[in-house]
């Protein structure tokens, strides 16, 4: 039997794009996670050497491609050379590790962007990334997240019109008041997806602040975070969980990514 579920349908927000079928943070990903029905993909970013900012999730190339080497020490140059796309599946040989502007460029305007930061590095990351972000309109598509609340807050401080995310793997003891520590304007919460309850997000919703939990695959980690109210789920399979909410028949409109 078909259910319905009393409540707004969450956004779907593609992990790494579509990361359990596609070499994760590729075009390639990017791109499926749009032909999905995604209504947000998530990617990490790092700075190379010569500071143009890269679509990684770890510091260094090894475990993705086909080359070694961190990050932040090599220049973009070399970054292009490697093979993105062949440790996940010969069909993908020859993908490339993205600039991030490559991404933006890519993906339709109505797909907003989650940009999480892994290594900073500091003053001339902030002034790159949002230098980056200030052009065409990019500010009002994106979400920048991280698991460092301190630059989260530098960012905000700079440039008040960017909406972050704070990331966390902690059971906290009120998820909101956290974010009121801040200080400042928190546009979501991003905490592990067992790492909150019915509660916190009632709580977090009555705030104002919306909750991407990260990363649920499991249509049962779907249907708990349903009943928990979350405002969007980030998923490595956003077309399993796309055709899991039409299945459930859900009543209501799509949480509005702006408000």
């Amino acid at each position: 039997m078909e259910q319905s579920i009393m409540v707004n349908s969450p956004i779907v927000i593609g992990h790494r794009g579509a990361a359990g079928e596609a070499p994760e943070n590729t075009l390639a990903s990017f791109r499926l996670a749009a032909e999905q029905g995604s209504h947000m993909v998530e990617l990490d970013i790092h700075m190379s050497e010569d500071g143009k900012l890269i679509v990684c999730h770890d510091d260094t190339l090894d475990r993705t491609t086909d080359i070694s080497g961190a990050i932040r020490s090599l220049h973009s140059d070399v970054i292009r050379e490697a093979d993105a796309g062949s440790w996940f599946s010969p069909s993908f040989a020859g993908e490339r590790v993205p600039f991030l502007e490559e991404v933006y460029d890519l993906l339709p305007e109505h797909i907003e962007i989650n940009v999480e930061v892994k290594d900073s590095g500091g003053a001339l990351f902030d002034e790159v990334l949002l230098n980056y972000l200030r052009g065409n309109n990019r500010i009002d598509r994106t979400v920048v997240s991280s698991f460092d609340h301190k630059l989260l807050l530098r960012l905000k401080q700079a440039e008040p019109e960017l909406r972050i995310g704070l990331l966390y793997a902690a059971d906290l003891i009120h998820h909101a008041s956290y974010a009121a520590l801040l200080e400042t304007e928190v546009w979501s919460l991003h905490p592990h997806h067992g790492l909150i309850g019915a509660c916190d997000a009632e709580d977090a919703v009555a705030a104002g602040l919306h909750i991407y939990p990260y990363t649920a695959n499991r249509s049962a980690d779907w249907d708990r975070l349903l009943s928990i109210g979350v405002t969007g789920i980030i998923t490595d399979y956003p077309g399993r969980l796309k055709g899991h909410l039409s299945r459930l028949n859900l009543i209501g409109t799509t949480n509005s990514l702006h408000g």
